[in-house]
């Protein structure tokens, strides 16, 4: 018997995966969401979401990508994987994202396809949107007023696209070199750290998708994840995956706050509340 099937537990609750079954739709993800989709309806342009390390931007992100109506919208969710992307790169894969066929090599080129395509998208009544995790990474002058170019696009019925940024608090340092270009964020959402209150629900959530139908954690443990974590969903995966392994190891049954210590110890955590 391994150590789901001790807690009986059809998989793992806790993966940093992002899996969009274990979303938990807290109050201000579902408020992100209706913020966004807002600015996406109706075409505002540039809508920016940030938020710390582990506060779940990327999942956001590809919820909200899920969640656009492909007979509505054109989407598409690009991430930024290294600082070292230049703008023609970044210019040809939006392009590509976009449904744009053989495109160039060349920039100018590039831009004048992406017009084109942009254009037959709105004649045929779909809304084009590119999602962007990892902005903060994009630290160019030259890009952000790429990004500015690009928003200025617009056809008889108005603006082309919408440009949806995630990214660390430093984003809005990035965007800060083109300052035209921050001026035109029409939305824009900060996410935070969980409370108490949400931690428990979210921790239960995860635990109720992955088939859980007993107490494995005490409240008092949950407690402690809370105070270890700070009310960060990444750290909260992380502790939780480690005590259900510990948790199997000691055959506790349900975890304890005192195994959440010595996971907390042996992650280096100390308490943050």
């Amino acid at each position: 018997m391994d150590h789901l099937a001790f807690y009986n537990l059809a998989e793992h609750p806790f993966s940093n995966a992002v899996d969009p079954r274990y979303f938990y739709n807290s109050t201000q993800h579902s408020d992100a969401l209706i913020r966004l989709k807002f600015a996406v309806d109706t075409m505002k342009g540039l809508a920016v979401v940030v938020g710390d390390i582990g506060t779940g931007k990327t999942t956001l992100a590809r919820r909200m990508l899920n969640e656009l109506d492909e007979n509505l919208y054109e989407a598409a969710l690009l991430v930024v994987l290294h600082a070292a992307v230049t703008t023609d790169w970044l210019m040809k894969k939006i392009a590509m994202q976009l449904g744009v066929e053989n495109v160039s090599d060349d920039k100018i080129e590039i831009l004048g396809q992406l017009y084109k395509r942009l254009l037959e998208l709105s004649e045929s009544g779909l809304k084009a949107v590119v999602l962007m995790d990892e902005v903060q990474m994009l630290q160019s002058r030259e890009i952000m007023e790429e990004f500015r170019g690009i928003l200025n696009m617009e056809g008889p019925n108005g603006k082309l696209i919408n440009l949806v940024l995630f990214g660390l608090p430093e984003l809005d340092d990035v965007l800060a070199l083109d300052e035209p270009l921050k001026q035109r964020v029409a939305v824009k959402f900060r996410l935070s750290a969980l409370d108490a209150s949400v931690t428990s629900s979210y921790i239960k959530h995860r635990l109720h998708i992955a088939g859980s139908d007993e107490e494995i954690f005490l409240e008092d443990a949950i407690l402690a994840v809370h105070e270890y974590s700070g009310g960060v969903p990444r750290v909260i995966n992380t502790m939780c995956d480690n005590a259900i392994f510990e948790g199997y190891l000691l055959k506790q049954k349900p975890i304890t706050r005192e195994i959440i210590d010595s996971v907390a110890l042996s992650l280096d955590l100390e308490k943050s509340t």
